[in-house]
């Protein structure tokens, strides 16, 4: 079952009520530390611990005043915890709070987003299985190559998601650092020891050396490893759109009988969501690229990194939760339709079995330059002329004189060109054995059998 595009989560996780509830489990944490330390009294953590709270729109007041969103967060919390406010944020400075934060509010859409790539390698496994041994032709520069299966194109995607969930692991792995060393990173007021204390109570890891920032490199990778599953994605809609042009009309995606594709030709059945995806693609990769221009920053820290995260991080994240959620639909729903497959592979008589005659040619003792030379004189005939390809090649005596009937038919064995696809889905798959039927089939998917 395709789950409910998640963007309220997504959402959620990115308000200005997240945010400030994250910085304030941060503040606790450093303030607790601190009071076992014996660096904060017991009494004040206490306080902190049971009464710290804010209101968003009383920070937002401040915040109009003061010009600087920690010290309005702070001034916030300060007048709801009272006296004993006067130990809270001790020792920290702004980012420490904000990039230690920060790091939670990602592992929390990163969450999102790793179950959303697990749900779409499912779908695009599933669907691969079920397509395994349905001939199509193999397209290279948009002409027709050599026959493939409709399933092996699919576990190419699935072999994809694989790297790229891979990838996003670590991405969001190297993501899970904070860091509390103060305004140039040097610990002027803590130490490194209570740094990883603090981190260990977040469930972060301490960074092994911060300026008054978490360096950038980080947030570049996780940006770009989420512009490479955007570009998966966008592959993966583009083959979608080009199966569905009129001319191929091979696959198409899904269209209810109530929607409309265009206002003035009602005919039109238009691939809208591959394109969607495609687009906003665009969008992820263009993020990746501020994402490399915040690593470099001024001496030890400027600001010129903080207002783009401020819109590269949710829209990043959030987009790729909405894309892969519009895939994973997507390919579930998808129409395909075999015997378009089968007529478009059979299409140029024969053609596409060149190569295999070529090869056949040369193990019976003819160069590789004379068996070309016959193959393509005749291929080239039979695309002209709109001729039979393998009717040319047996009437065609310096051929048959060496090669054999036989040996000229199985030349054009389809199932000679799709023998490895088995070997193929035992590497990609893990050897499993399934039936060509899908595990589970959604109720879209039945209507368009």
């Amino acid at each position: 079952m395709i789950p409910r595009y998640t963007r309220a989560e997504m959402a959620r996780i990115w308000s200005d009520e997240n945010r400030f509830r994250t910085w304030l489990t941060v503040e606790v944490a450093a303030t607790e530390t601190l009071a076992e330390a014996g660096l904060v009294p017991k009494d004040a953590a206490k306080a902190i611990r049971e009464r710290a709270d804010f209101r968003v729109e009383r920070i937002h007041e401040i915040e109009a005043e003061v010009r600087h969103d920690v010290i309005a967060f702070t001034t916030a919390v300060a007048e709801i915890v009272g006296p004993h406010a006067r130990w809270f944020h001790y020792g920290l400075t702004s980012n420490d709070v904000v990039d230690t934060a920060q790091a939670l509010l990602i592992q929390q859409a990163s969450s999102v987003i790793a179950q959303d790539l697990q749900h779409l390698a499912d779908v695009l496994e599933r669907r691969a299985w079920e397509f395994k041994d349905t001939p199509m032709i193999g397209r290279t520069h948009g002409i027709h190559a050599e026959p493939i299966t409709f399933g092996f194109k699919i576990a190419n995607w699935y072999s994809e998601m694989q790297r790229n969930i891979a990838r996003f692991v670590a991405a969001a792995e190297d993501m899970r650092v904070g860091k509390f060393s103060g305004a140039v990173g040097i610990f002027a007021h803590l130490t490194p020891e209570l740094e990883e204390k603090i981190c260990a109570r977040l469930g972060l890891k301490a960074a092994a050396v911060s300026s008054q920032v978490i360096q950038r490199d980080r947030h570049a990778q996780y940006l770009a490893t989420l512009a490479v599953i955007a570009s998966t994605l966008d592959k993966i809609a583009t083959e979608i759109r080009h199966l569905q042009r009129t001319e191929v009309r091979e696959a198409e995606e899904y269209f209810s009988e109530k929607q409309k594709g265009s206002s003035a030709m009602p005919h039109k059945r238009n691939p809208v969501t591959c394109e969607q995806i495609s687009g906003l693609a665009r969008v992820v990769r263009s993020n990746a690229q501020a994402g490399f221009e915040n690593v470099a920053l001024w001496h030890e820290r400027d600001i010129s990194h903080s207002s783009v995260e401020r819109v590269i991080l949710p829209d990043s994240t959030t987009l790729i939760d909405y894309m892969l959620s519009k895939t994973s639909n997507l390919m579930d729903t998808m129409f395909v339709y075999p015997d378009r497959m089968r007529a478009n592979l059979e299409s140029t008589r024969g053609l596409i079995f060149s190569g295999q005659l070529l090869l056949d040619l040369v193990e019976h003792g003819v160069s590789r330059e004379e068996a070309y030379r016959l193959v393509q004189g005749h291929a080239m005939r039979a695309w002209k002329e709109g001729l039979d390809f393998r009717q040319l090649v047996l009437a065609d005596k310096a051929i048959t004189g060496r090669l054999p009937r036989k040996q000229i038919e199985q030349a054009f064995d389809l199932q000679r060109q799709l023998k490895n696809v088995d070997k193929i889905f035992a590497r990609v798959f893990g050897g499993a054995k399934r039936s060509g039927e899908p595990k589970t089939t959604s109720k879209r998917a039945q209507k368009r059998k």
